[in-house]
């Protein structure tokens, strides 16, 4: 069973950076997609950046282009999301997500094109 446990989420100040990192075990890590995907209360759950098996495509919400920037280390097992110019707009509990495919799919932005999903980190950005 693939397993997804993300960390790094804490409340910050806008302005500031964080780095979320999400751990993956129980399956062929370096073979996946990777997403992040944020959650705010009372709204859906929104695609914010996904990655594909090895570096080749990587695409963000326009909501965070040029701020945010998702990476992996296949060694580790790892995908990574460093936050910078956080906007208190970006708080959410930030989950990542697996895909088994290696190339992204043409709908990446939707949830269920992900299999595996992590329990969540809290990010919340004061103003």
């Amino acid at each position: 069973q693939v397993q997804l446990v993300e960390s790094g989420g804490q409340l910050v100040q806008a302005g500031g950076s964080l780095r979320l990192s999400c751990a993956v075990s129980g399956g062929v890590f370096s073979t996946y997609c990777m997403g992040w995907f944020r959650q705010a209360p009372g709204k859906e759950r929104e695609f914010v950046a996904a990655i594909n098996w090895n570096d080749v495509s990587i695409l963000y919400a326009d909501s965070v282009k040029g701020r945010f920037t998702i990476s992996r280390d296949n060694a580790k097992n790892t995908v990574y999301l460093q936050m910078n110019s956080l906007k208190p707009e970006d708080t959410a509990v930030y989950y990542c997500a697996a895909d088994q495919r290696r190339y992204l799919s043409p709908f990446y932005y939707r949830a269920n094109e992900y299999e595996y999903w992590g329990q969540g980190t809290q990010v919340t950005v004061s103003s």
